[in-house]
């Protein structure tokens, strides 16, 4: 049984760096399944043979929320912001959340680029539920070690079936890495990612605070 929280105030996990070099990246070696290390990480994460929760406190975008789809299930506070912003940088979707929200919902999510706050989240199914904030760790602490009570045989077990019947094969994941990695590095995007760059972006007190709105704003501007 694995949980995984966030000891920085008002982010579970931001997004992607946007000051990598992202022909390095795309150029780095596979993992242990074959995929880009980015998508090995997840797809061996989605697989581990333990129970993972993702208990989300702040924002958590893009890469971010390709992280929390990962795992098994997502407890939200009412302080949690989701979000998959790539559309309005030049970025590709991954395979995950149309399972869990369906095909209107993900493009409502990809195409809008808006931030998603926790109680439509929840109501999406893009987390589990929505637990206020006074309550969630002390919620998710009972109920991993609820899981942890069980027979690690049948958790397992039950785990690799619903596996089968619920995540993507791997081949899905790799045409979306290679959508953003071709098209978050066209030299059309660069511009925009300098100005969000200068008004905050990848600052706490930034534009990350309001990231979806930022984005839309500033792509409306001149």
């Amino acid at each position: 049984m694995v949980v995984f929280r966030s000891e920085t105030p008002g982010y579970f996990m931001a997004h992607w760096d946007f000051r990598a070099d992202n022909a390095r990246v795309a150029g780095m070696p596979p993992g242990p399944t074959g995929l880009h290390p980015y998508l090995d990480n997840f797809v061996r994460l989605s697989r581990l043979p333990a129970a993972t929760i993702s208990e989300i406190r702040g924002r958590t975008r893009g890469a971010g929320s390709e992280f929390v789809l990962a795992t098994d299930i997502r407890f939200a506070s009412e302080t949690a912001v989701l979000g998959r912003f790539e559309v309005g940088v030049g970025g590709g979707p991954m395979a995950r959340l149309g399972r869990l929200v369906g095909r209107g919902r993900a493009l409502e999510i990809l195409l809008g680029g808006d931030d998603i706050p926790a109680d439509l989240a929840a109501q999406y199914g893009y987390v589990n539920r929505l637990v206020p904030d006074a309550e969630i760790e002390e919620f998710t602490d009972a109920f991993a070690r609820r899981i942890a009570a069980f027979d690690k045989v049948a958790v397992t077990g039950t785990k690799e079936l619903v596996d089968v019947a619920t995540l993507p094969e791997d081949s899905e994941f790799a045409p979306g890495l290679r959508a953003y990695f071709a098209t978050a590095g066209r030299p059309e995007h660069r511009p925009f990612v300098r100005r969000l760059l200068e008004n905050g972006l990848q600052q706490p007190d930034g534009i990350e605070k309001d990231l979806g709105a930022a984005i839309g704003r500033l792509r409306q501007q001149p």
